[in-house]
């Protein structure tokens, strides 16, 4: 790995890091918000608020917990989807939930049901917020030359190509950063990304670039090959559905008892996503 691609690993850490440190913080000063709304702006001799801030303290890593294992900090997570502030706010429930109890059977009854909903929506409407921000921080970021994720992009078509657009628009910071095809095509570049030759490259521009992934965009009979490179270079392996013929646009990958499995269901409502 060169010194500069080093600096990208690094760069990537230090964003995720500085991300998880700010909710942490924002966790703690929104429940602090909520406390002097409650009882004004002064520390109460009724309700101290060190013991407060305590539990809070306690409470806040475990909300933390709830918020990663809803993949709320996940690369492909669009921070201002429903569903993403559907996760948020499930997180920031059991947050209030944990505090509620925590600080019941260390200090008894906890007083105020109204502080516990200044802390939820505080919390929630927050942390959804600086979720929106922060994601753009951390696209230019890891976006910055050289790109943390690059991508390889296997195959020119019209997917492909609305795909590559649509990367670049939106900053994703999976960055398509070349793109070689089976047939060979008259195109030098296409949104700004080269077309670097035929399949025939693709060991040579894997190493050349370090290439850490690989969006599969046609050439189906040349999957399993596609698959083992990946695993030789310890590259990430993205297939489009339009390869397997699947044009439907609501498919997504599911769990059968253990198997990953690809489903489609075209006459699915859009709210149904809750009970999947």
């Amino acid at each position: 790995m060169n010194k500069r691609i080093y600096h990208g690993n690094m760069r990537h850490k230090l964003m995720v890091a500085l991300w998880l440190a700010s909710d942490i913080l924002l966790f703690l000063g929104t429940y602090a918000l909520a406390y002097f709304l409650r009882v004004g702006w002064i520390f109460s001799t009724d309700f101290l608020f060190a013991p407060y801030l305590l539990i809070v303290c306690m409470v806040a890593p475990l909300w933390l917990l709830v918020l990663l294992s809803s993949r709320a900090f996940a690369l492909t997570r669009r921070q201002q989807s429903l569903r993403n502030g559907a996760h948020i706010l499930y997180a920031a429930v059991v947050g209030v939930a944990l505090f509620a109890l925590g600080y019941y059977f260390t200090f008894g009854l906890f007083f105020s049901r109204k502080l516990l909903l200044y802390a939820l929506i505080l919390n929630t409407g927050t942390t959804w917020l600086w979720h929106v921000l922060y994601e753009k921080v951390l696209r230019a970021g890891l976006r910055r030359e050289p790109p943390v994720f690059r991508a390889l992009v296997v195959g020119i078509t019209r997917e492909s190509r609305a795909l590559i657009e649509e990367l670049n628009r939106s900053q994703n910071p999976i960055t398509p950063i070349a793109i070689l095809d089976g047939r060979g095509v008259k195109d030098v570049e296409i949104h700004g990304v080269p077309v670097e030759g035929k399949l025939n490259r693709i060991e040579e521009i894997m190493r050349e670039k370090e290439i850490t992934h690989v969006i599969q965009c046609a050439e189906l009979e040349q999957s399993l090959n596609l698959l083992s490179i990946c695993r030789q270079f310890g590259a990430i392996y993205m297939l489009l559905p339009s390869v397997l013929g699947i044009v439907e646009r609501d498919e997504r990958v599911e769990s059968l008892e253990g198997h990953p499995v690809t489903i489609v269901n075209p006459g699915e409502q859009k709210w149904q996503w809750f009970f999947r």
